[in-house]
């Protein structure tokens, strides 16, 4: 369906509190400074049932006056990022957005384009500027909201942003158990006065991107797992993960539909979260971007995808440790698969397809700002080809892939037959 969404006003909140002094320079990590300058979308859509009891000033009110509580704890957010080094966390705020949907809520979830998701953003995501932070809330016809929440990612992760938004959400309905985040990433991944920006360019551009939402039912997943296992009774694991199962199998059908190049490499990466990787570990309430991507060439032959995907998939991901992330500062931002490749991805002779999970973040459970959980938790059209974002569907039990391929490779890889054999259709209200 075609959505109309007619901006009604805009603020600034800023935090509830000042920050000190001695807080109002937030250093930028290694890993900061090389990731894209962009912004990266997240939306949480209520019923209307949730939010009945309160009129539409009550909940903007609880929204606003809660975000500028959670913005006190993480003040950078509500600061301006200057220079690739520094955020200044001088208080100016977030930018805020009040916009109204000329539809019902259960219209629009009937059939969702991830093309309209971008009018729920207070922002295009390559409106690049200094803002860490900015929110839109936009209300259906029903009475039904979303919150449409785009955040620098020069400044933050998926799981930092998470973070926040449990926080925000636990302010918002009156919990006196929030988490204390700790800005300490730059002690982690230390800063450079030149970066290298080679990871910040792959992937991104003005292409024309095609984004579609696939869903797997548990049913889907399981059998998947099922099918990429192995008889090998040598092999620890032989039966695959949810996410290992469903890269493989995205990936193998990626390759079937597109029909790949022999003169070219194709390589698979995953974004990891590197906090329980280093020594000592870190708790998940640590800012930044504290993630890592990781990834190998891979053979155009997927007859034994368990052998030809998993294994190495498993191999690259438990690489990912406390000495990987110093190989990685030593070498300006890559991994060896990178590396090794370099020139080779700036002709254009390596496809790279990238995944990222948010699986098993308990997202519909914590984002409670005091009118129940979300109906869905959703991305929107991203601006990098070839990548593939996972995410729990609201049972639990299955997984959303939000793929982004250009206009022509989508256009064969969703009329896949066995791509489509997987897929459920099952709508978003039913999840």
């Amino acid at each position: 369906m075609k959505l109309d969404v007619q901006v009604i006003s805009t603020d600034t909140i800023k935090p509830s509190s000042s920050t000190p002094d001695r807080l109002r320079h937030h250093t930028l990590s290694f890993v900061d400074q090389i990731a894209p300058s962009i912004f990266m979308p997240f939306l949480l859509f209520y019923p209307r049932d949730g939010v009945a009891h309160l009129s539409n000033e009550e909940r903007q009110t609880r929204i606003k006056k809660s975000l500028s509580e959670a913005l006190t704890r993480f003040y950078p957010l509500a600061g301006r990022i200057k220079d690739n080094f520094h955020v200044d966390c001088n208080d100016e705020g977030v930018h805020y957005v009040e916009a109204k949907a000329t539809c019902q809520l259960s219209e629009f979830l009937e059939d969702p384009n991830p093309d309209e998701h971008n009018k729920f953003l207070p922002y295009e995501l390559d409106d690049v500027n200094e803002v860490a932070l900015a929110v839109q809330l936009t209300t259906f016809d029903c009475g039904g909201i979303v919150i449409g929440v785009v955040f620098a990612h020069k400044v933050a992760d998926a799981s930092s942003l998470i973070f926040f938004l449990k926080s925000w959400a636990a302010i918002a309905r009156g919990s006196s158990n929030i988490a204390t985040p700790h800005f300490e990433s730059a002690t982690i991944f230390p800063p450079v006065t030149s970066p290298s920006f080679i990871l910040s360019r792959l992937g991104t551009g003005n292409d024309k991107i095609s984004t579609k939402r696939f869903v797997f039912e548990g049913s889907a997943i399981a059998a998947l797992r099922d099918k990429y296992s192995t008889d090998d009774t040598n092999i620890e694991y032989p039966r695959p993960t949810r996410v290992e199962a469903l890269s493989a199998f995205l990936y193998s059908r990626y390759l079937a539909a597109t029909q790949p190049d022999p003169s070219k490499l194709y390589s698979l990466c995953h974004a990891i979260n590197v906090r329980t990787r280093l020594d000592p570990p870190l708790s998940e309430n640590y800012f930044g971007n504290i993630s890592l991507s990781t990834g190998f060439v891979i053979s155009s032959d997927t007859k034994d995808v368990f052998r030809r995907i998993v294994i190495p998939l498993r191999d690259a991901i438990s690489k990912v440790d406390m000495d990987y992330v110093k190989s990685f500062q030593t070498s300006g931002g890559s991994s060896n698969v990178f590396l090794d490749n370099l020139e080779r991805f700036r002709k254009g002779e390596v496809i790279l397809l990238a995944f990222t999970s948010l699986c098993r973040f308990p997202v519909y459970d914590e984002a409670d700002f005091g009118w129940g959980k979300p109906v869905w938790f959703a991305s929107a059209k991203l601006l990098f080809k070839n990548l593939f974002g996972f995410f729990d569907t609201k049972s639990g039990n299955g997984i959303e892939a939000w793929i982004n391929l250009d206009e022509e490779d989508m256009a064969k890889f969703e009329v896949d037959k066995e791509l489509l054999s997987y897929v459920s259709s099952a709508k978003v209200s039913a999840i």
